[in-house]
């Protein structure tokens, strides 16, 4: 078994027999496009996902996710064929409050692809450190930022270690389950930097009673066309609308 996936595999068993323990919660989502900082893992196909996590009193959590990608088996060529069609997320770290209105959060996570690739491939698996914090501004506004640094060569880039991402939040909770999110991002790829951008997303969530919510997101990025073009010939940093329907328990 693939090192990525024996690690997702293995986290999300020991996360699954603690499912029956106070502090373990989980999810799964139907999307229409699995959008990742900006950018379509999916050709703008729909991904069905699944996470769960286990977090103690102390604040420390462990977590596995996963979800349908064709990212890399878009790349497959005759000559080069690549066949892989999952991601498996393995993520672990410590949250905790520092005052009524701010808290903080640092951890690890590694992305894993698991599948069979010609020789010399480079592998897309990533580990990334990260911290963020959350500021409670009122009852209803909450502002967030979160900076992650790469341990790996950044999925896939050649020489790549030490990229890092930006992300900035605001969230708005409404009345009668709804809120409104609002995102920007800034990608760098250390030793890339052509491959360098910003994204940004504004999106509305409905949620309802038993865990079920539905979300629509309008994202875009200023990712150059030309180098963010697949072999199917879609832009795959293009501005998207996607529409996610999940199921927390």
């Amino acid at each position: 078994m693939p090192r990525a996936a024996g690690l997702a595999v293995g986290l999300a068993g020991v996360l699954l027999a603690a499912s029956a323990h106070a502090g373990a919660s989980g999810s799964i989502a139907v999307t229409s496009d699995y959008i990742y900082r900006g950018i379509t893992q999916t050709n703008a196909k729909p991904a069905v996902q699944a996470g769960m996590e286990y977090a103690a009193d102390s604040g420390l959590y462990l977590g596995a996710w996963g979800s349908s990608i064709s990212w890399l088996s878009d790349l497959s060529t005759p000559t080069a064929p690549i066949s892989s069609s999952v991601e498996l997320d393995a993520y672990g770290g410590w949250r905790g409050k520092l005052s009524e209105a701010l808290s903080v959060d640092v951890g690890l996570a590694y992305y894993g692809y698991p599948g069979r690739f010609p020789a010399g491939f480079n592998s897309a698996d990533t580990a990334e450190v990260y911290a963020g914090a959350t500021l409670a501004a009122n009852e209803a506004l909450s502002l967030g930022a979160k900076y992650s640094v790469s341990v790996t060569d950044l999925f896939g880039y050649t020489n790549s270690s030490g990229s890092s991402y930006l992300d900035l939040n605001a969230t708005l909770n409404l009345a009668d389950g709804w809120s409104v999110g609002a995102h920007a991002g800034r990608q760098w790829i250390k030793s890339n930097r052509a491959y360098e951008y910003t994204d940004w997303k504004l999106g509305v969530t409905k949620a309802f009673a038993n865990g079920v919510s539905l979300a629509a997101a309008w994202t875009d990025t200023d990712a150059d066309a030309a180098l963010y073009t697949n072999a199917y010939g879609r832009n795959t940093a293009r501005g998207t609308l996607a529409v996610t329907l999940t199921k927390a328990f």
